[in-house]
């Protein structure tokens, strides 16, 4: 019955017994240790554990652990869970109803707010919905009708601009904080200390963001509002373009949704609450996932001849031409990764540093060394190093997915095309544009190749794959 995120635990005095529980999905982290002497350990965070428990590993999301049972019981429970694909009917005022009620839901609070924004669709649709129904709300009453927006970016980067744009729109105070890639590593071993992650795409996205909550938190503002969600539920990222049939893609929807807690959701929690800043995911709603979740997939997938690209069926949802939420080129705007739309050369320069920090020959030991989840390359290599150091146990280690991945995609769906098993760099910048991108058997050349590029003015790829169908970067 309970309708937010939420770890607890929750004792009985009158038989002495405990149950702990975690929210569906996941959003708030939760930890379960035993301790030598059989106890059971159970916190928020790994670092509160690692000293004391020879084994824990992550409290499963949508699980309930109860001392008298003396063991895990799966409260959580949704139809899409089973990963049947649904057959029910688009219907664009339903998601639209469903997300508005899930966005005014949380914007019941007693402390300064404001929502983070990056320009994509996602956080500007939380920021437009956030403004339009701010001023019927208890909060407005306390703290004003003014809404603040926040967003983080290397100088000239492509969050910035975009966010600017639809700050001025909405008519939001715009708070823009600008980071250098020196700042970033500088942070680097605080963001994995506090993310107790070592995953590579995590940690990118997660330092901009860590760097941001600081400053937000600074300017006396204690929640945010935040767009995480969108695309594992609707397939926004563009390797969904990519995906073979309706089937496979309603499969993928769920092992993103179902990994959530080890990605998205950590990151936007553990890098604010590093600085007592709390972050809020309406995308996450419980009600809003079963909409979106039980409708036909057929709906959520690219078709270039229908004009669908990713995340088509929000997009629709909220088009009204009477009453606009966004401007159109904001709402059909192309999907930027976080870690990407922060700004290029963040990533290039993590690149340049680790291959500084990280030597050749240790790569050619990289199995011998860390022979669970071995490193790939240099920069997931720097990062083991910090969190060996930090967190040096094999419970620890354990606690983070590894895997191939293609533009955030899971393990399986790097099978979806040849090539993607050739790349060892998670970024979106491996995917075409909305111009290039296509399903593979027809747009893609010859031998399947994806350009790394986006599309110029002409519509054509400034990146191309070579003769032999390998990525080259622009």
């Amino acid at each position: 019955m309970l309708d937010g995120v939420f770890s607890f635990v929750l004792y009985d005095t009158r038989n002495k017994t405990y149950m702990a529980a975690r929210d569906a999905v996941g959003v708030n982290p939760l930890y379960f240790g035993r301790g030598s002497d059989g106890s059971v350990w159970i916190a928020s965070e790994m670092k509160a554990l690692h000293e004391d428990c020879p084994k824990f590993e992550l409290f499963p999301p949508g699980n309930l652990y109860s001392s008298a049972a003396g063991g895990f019981r799966r409260w959580y429970n949704p139809q899409w869970f089973a990963e049947h694909v649904p057959a029910t009917a688009y219907q664009p005022l339903v998601l639209r109803e469903a997300f508005e009620k899930a966005v005014i839901k949380r914007l019941m609070t007693d402390v300064p707010f404001g929502v983070l924004l990056s320009g994509g669709l996602d956080s500007s649709l939380v920021a437009s919905v956030t403004k339009r129904h701010l001023i019927e709300t208890e909060a407005a009453k306390k703290f004003g009708t003014e809404l603040h927006s926040f967003v983080v970016g290397l100088e000239g980067s492509p969050d910035l601009k975009a966010a600017r744009e639809v700050a001025d729109y909405l008519g939001t105070i715009h708070h823009e904080f600008h980071f250098t890639v020196q700042d970033g590593i500088d942070a680097i071993e605080e963001v994995i200390y506090h993310n107790e992650t070592y995953d590579v795409t995590t940690i990118r996205a997660s330092t901009p963001m860590f760097l941001m909550a600081r400053k937000i938190k600074a300017l006396g503002v204690k929640m945010v509002l935040s767009g995480e969600g969108s695309d594992e539920l609707l397939g926004g990222y563009l390797y969904f373009h990519y995906a073979p049939n309706k089937e496979e893609f309603h499969k993928e929807t769920c092992r993103k949704v179902k990994a959530l807690h080890q990605y998205d959701c950590l990151r936007a929690n553990k890098a604010t609450s590093a600085w007592g800043l709390e972050v809020r995911v309406p995308f996450l709603d419980k009600e809003f996932i079963d909409v979106a979740m039980s409708m036909d997939p057929e709906w959520k997938l690219y078709d270039a001849d229908l004009g669908r690209i990713e995340k088509w069926v929000l997009r629709k949802a909220f088009d009204d031409e009477k009453e606009p939420y966004l401007p159109r080129h904001i709402l059909y705007r192309q999907k930027e990764q976080f870690s990407d739309g922060v700004g290029y050369n963040w990533i290039d320069g993590l690149k340049a540093f680790t291959e500084q920090q990280v030597t050749d020959e240790m790569m050619k030991n990289a199995a011998e060394e860390y022979p669970y989840n071995t490193p790939i390359n240099k920069e997931a290599y720097y990062y083991r190093m910090i969190f060996e150091r930090l967190y040096p146990q094999e419970s620890a280690r354990e606690t983070v997915p590894w895997g191939p991945s293609i533009a955030c995609s899971t393990p399986a769906a790097i099978e979806w095309v040849a090539q993607w098993k050739a790349s060892n760099d998670p970024s979106g910048r491996h995917i075409a544009s909305h111009n290039d991108a296509a399903p593979a058997h027809a747009h893609a050349n010859g031998n399947g190749a994806v350009a790394n590029g986006k599309a110029n003015g002409n519509g054509t790829a400034n990146g191309n794959a070579n003769a032999n169908g390998t990525l080259v970067p622009c």
